[in-house]
This record gives C-alpha cells, structure tokens and sequence, in this order.
C-alpha cells in the first residue's frame, strides 16, 4: 500500500510530536508519500520509501479548503489512502482518509473559545468523521466524547500516546532530586493551574519547603489570565519559578530533577506529562479525572480530588517525599499505537 501522510504540522508542539514519532514506523511498512513544508520533509529524503511533496499550504487555513493545490491533491489521490494526525482535511482528497480526532475539550468545556471559536472547530471535527473511513483518537473517553458530541456513527479507534523518543533516548542514571514541584502545561483553565496554585500557597505556609517550577513564560500569564496572576502574586518570595521557554533537553533535565509532578487537569484527551515524569523517574500528583483513571490506572500514581485544592494541598508534602517510583509498566509506545493505525486502515480502507 501506498499511503499519503500529513506532515504539515511538524515542528508544531504535541502534534508535530506525534506525527514525528509515527513517520519512521510508517516508512517501514509502506511507501509514502510525505506532505509537508520542505524544510521539515527533507530529512526523509533519502529514505528509500519515502516521496516527498513540498506544500507550504497551512493547516487549517482557507486555502486548504478551497484551494489546495491540485498537483499535491493529485499526488495523494495516486496514493491508496491518506492519513491526518489531526482533523484538517484539504479539499480535492477522493483517496480513503483516515483521521484522528485527540479530544474535544473546547466542545466538552465551556469558555475555552468564543461561541464562533468553538462552532468553527466543531465544524472541523464532523468534516474529519464525515470525511473519513475510521477516526483515531487516544483514550476510551475521548472516543466515548467523540461519539456523543459528534454524533460519529463512523469507527472511533482508540490507538493511546506515548513517551517521544527524544526523552528516553539516552536515559542517565538517576539524578539526585531537588525537591521541586513541577508544572507542564499552560493557563487554560481545563489544565488547573487554578486549582493548583492555591494548594501549594496553602502547603507552603504549613511548612513544605519545596518551589514550583511553572514551564513557560510568565508574560503568558500576565497577559492570558488576571486570576492566575493574582495567585502567583500572592506566593511567597521566591516560592514560583518561571523558566521560561525551554528547549526537549531541558524540560528533560526538568523532569529528572524535580521531586514530583503535579497535573491538576480537570480535562484532558490523554494527558502526557504524568508518563512522561514517570518514564524518568518522579513521582506523579494528578487529578482524579476519568481519563487518568483509564490511562494510569496501572502505574504508581497519587490521585487527588479533581479540582479540589484542599485536598491537593494535604497530598503534596507526602508526595514530594516519596522515592522514586518502581516498577513503572511499559503499557504505551508509539510501536503499539502505529499497529493499532496501521492494523485499522488495513482493515478499513477496503
């Protein structure tokens, strides 16, 4: 089989991850044709199986809709199908298509886009399940969502995330903990800084002696969110770090360093970070949400009361104090999620 793969969002945070760690494995069992920005495809070119098609066509833009360009489209209509890690679809596609849908959490949570925000992505996600033979997407609950929200009567497979190879490449031996407590997410209200922020002040001024290292830049929450900022400004001096943007090998050595992750989430499609801090070593603090009960409920995690600072604040002393943990189970990989995709457009595409 000859497969088109989407490769426009390279380069883009999670997605671009995504899309990254399952090219290789896509190039081992078929020969592809690789859609993308030639800056981010040239490094396939010598690849035997692979064919690169230069687009510089965005995704998610009105030329993409209306106005792909037909010598990309009639490449990928050469090809026996066309798979998208996300739900943008370019127009002229006749080719079956195969897209993933990773949550719906701007359906599914009020306030995170303005009313015409939220029509538009719902817009895309039911042009993606109408367009499409099979969805993916990378949990049980989003794919309960996905069916509910979106009316999707097309099959939803559930293919999980993994750990990308650039974290555990190379893994040192284990690093000697500073008592940190980290953050990796950002203002949106769905991943819980609010709740989280509180929790730490009220833990700090019982005694805990640790700091928490926010990943990104301050100036975000500044201009993104007055009641975060209010919170942070009430923290005792020297209490929260900002570090910045970070490059993979820092935010790496973040998470080797610190004491313990805290992901306060009060949604999520599958929520990264916790596996991530296990994979090198520290302990995890999240949310009792359903998501991380079906994603963690095999691994050596503390849970909290979704949006409960109290008890946030009462679990985080004891986390942070707690040895590393052991006996960490290899569940995910991006081996397993590309035999689930690759094993469903076999049986799908015909």
């Amino acid at each position: 089989m000859k497969l088109a793969v989407d490769c426009r969002m390279l380069g883009t945070g999670g997605i671009g991850t995504y899309i990254a760690e399952l090219i290789p494995l896509f190039l081992e069992k078929y020969s592809c044709l690789l859609v993308g920005r030639g800056e981010d495809i040239s490094a396939y070119a010598d690849n035997p199986h692979a064919e690169l098609c230069p687009c510089s066509t965005g995704a998610f833009s009105i030329r993409e809709l209306i106005a792909f360009p037909k010598s990309a489209a009639a490449r990928i209509n050469a090809c026996d199908a066309y798979y998208t890690p996300y739900c943008n679809i370019p127009s002229g596609i006749k080719v079956p298509v195969f897209s993933t849908i990773h949550d719906v959490v701007f359906l599914d949570v009020p306030g995170l886009a303005s009313k015409t925000g939220t029509a538009v992505r719902r817009w895309f996600y039911k042009r993606a399940v109408r367009k499409s033979r099979a969805v993916f997407t990378v949990s049980k609950f989003s794919a309960g969502r996905i069916t509910e929200l979106l009316k999707c009567r097309k099959p939803v497979v559930v293919t999980y995330s993994a750990v990308p190879s650039w974290l555990q490449n190379g893994m040192s031996a284990p690093v000697k903990k500073d008592g940190s407590i980290l953050f990796v997410g950002n203002i949106k209200k769905h991943k819980g800084l609010h709740v989280l922020l509180p929790a730490f002040r009220r833990a700090v001024e019982n005694g805990l002696a640790s700091q928490l290292v926010i990943v990104g830049n301050a100036d975000n929450f500044r201009t993104g969110d007055d009641r975060i900022l209010h919170d942070i400004e009430k923290m005792p001096e020297g209490s929260v770090r900002f570090t910045g943007k970070v490059s993979d090998a820092e935010l790496k050595k973040l998470y080797e360093g610190a004491s313990l992750l805290v992901q306060p989430s009060l949604y999520e499609g599958f929520g990264l970070p916790p596996l991530e801090a296990l994979t090198l070593g520290t302990n995890a603090l999240i949310s009792d949400i359903p998501v991380f009960r079906e994603i963690y409920a095999q691994y050596p995690v503390t849970f909290f009361k979704s949006g409960d600072s109290s008890d946030l604040s009462l679990k985080l002393p004891s986390c942070v104090h707690l040895p590393p943990p052991q006996n960490v189970p290899q569940l995910y990989s991006f081996r397993h999620t590309f035999d689930l995709i690759s094993a469903a457009m076999d049986f799908y595409r015909l």
